[in-house]
């Protein structure tokens, strides 16, 4: 559990959003099984292969965090900014963020003090176009370092919680990509393994893009994508929400493959691994689907890892959740998936 969580944390704390995944596509490289050979597509999608026989299992995750984008620099060295992917502008005044600039620059999003807040405004949260970074240097040095079109990411500690939990930003979908390098792990102990290919996509949180093109690349007999889903907290609504440490949350959608999902929820009643099940009568709002529609269609089935938090700086996994998700997808392969 110390070297998974090791994996999550590193994986979270790379830089890359969509469009510029290239830092946490070369820390993914790092953490591939032994026997592993990795390439990039031409979207910047990472595609990893553990050679076997028989049929190819596909496993997808995407690697793309939020963020925003500079769109202008003003006196003073402020930077304008629009979002990059699906940010939310009510968690955003006074955090800590990093400019990605010809080097890392560390800046401030901008907060007006209540006292200065006009009857109008108080209570409300800034707007994109309202939002400043302030980088403590003048416009002409920041023109030095920053370009407009450079990328911004929140910049928060990771924090290991009791119970093996853990809150820090990206673990959308890092956890993830986590869950797929566990379980081709568990999957390459086994001589007798299938095929065996991982998708890192590109550019989810901007419309799913790197899915899209990465699975029209693959020859894949069935997917499994990986992603995470709400977690239950006080105030959410627990119909819509799963529960921290209650096992991998297995997905019923019309987009999926019904018969997978149901054999996925058989394993874990045999192997006795928690789950949960997450109902949806549309669209996942994940790769999966894109992935289903590919060239003439892939069974595709979704597991997604209970997290709170969503879309902020301090999102919140239990590391229990990321194994026993790994666990079930390995054992889901490695039992021949549908047909056997």
């Amino acid at each position: 559990m110390s070297e998974l969580k090791k994996m999550i944390i590193e994986l979270s704390q790379a830089n890359g959003t969509p469009g510029a995944e290239w830092d946490i596509s070369d820390k993914i490289k790092e953490w591939l099984p032994s026997g592993m050979t990795a390439e990039n597509d031409r979207t910047g999608n990472v595609i990893a292969t553990l050679e076997g026989n028989g049929k190819t299992f596909l496993l997808d995750a995407h690697m793309d965090r939020i963020g925003l984008i500079v769109t202008g620099i003003e006196e003073g060295g402020f930077l304008r900014v629009a979002k990059c992917g699906g940010m939310d502008a009510r968690v955003l005044a006074a955090q800590d963020v990093t400019v990605w600039g010809k080097e890392p620059v560390y800046g401030v999003i901008t907060s007006t003090p209540p006292h200065l807040v006009t009857a109008d405004d108080a209570g409300k949260a800034k707007d994109f176009d309202d939002m400043l970074v302030d980088t403590g240097l003048t416009k002409e040095e920041a023109k030095k370092l920053i370009s407009q079109g450079d990328r911004i990411t929140v910049r928060t500690p990771v924090s290991e919680l009791l119970n093996e939990r853990i809150s820090c930003a990206a673990l959308d979908d890092r956890a993830g990509c986590a869950v797929i390098i566990r379980a081709a792990e568990i999957v390459a102990e086994n001589p007798n393994h299938p095929t065996v290919k991982l998708l890192f996509s590109g550019q989810e949180e901007t419309g799913g893009t790197g899915a899209v093109n990465g699975s029209f690349l693959i020859e894949a007999d069935e997917c499994i994508s990986v992603d995470v889903s709400f977690a239950d907290a006080p105030d959410m609504p627990s119909k819509k929400c799963g529960k921290l440490d209650k096992g991998p949350m297995i997905g019923f959608s019309p987009v999926l493959c019904y018969d997978m999902s149901r054999k996925l929820e058989a394993l874990a009643k045999e192997k006795e691994i928690p789950y949960q099940l997450e109902l949806m009568s549309d669209a996942t709002g994940t790769n999966a689907d894109h992935i289903a529609l590919s060239k003439g269609g892939i069974k595709t089935g979704l597991v997604s890892i209970p997290l709170r938090n969503m879309h902020t700086g301090v999102e919140v996994i239990s590391v229990n959740d990321v194994e026993n998700c790994a666990k079930l997808i390995a054992e889901y392969i490695l039992r021949g998936g549908l047909d056997a």
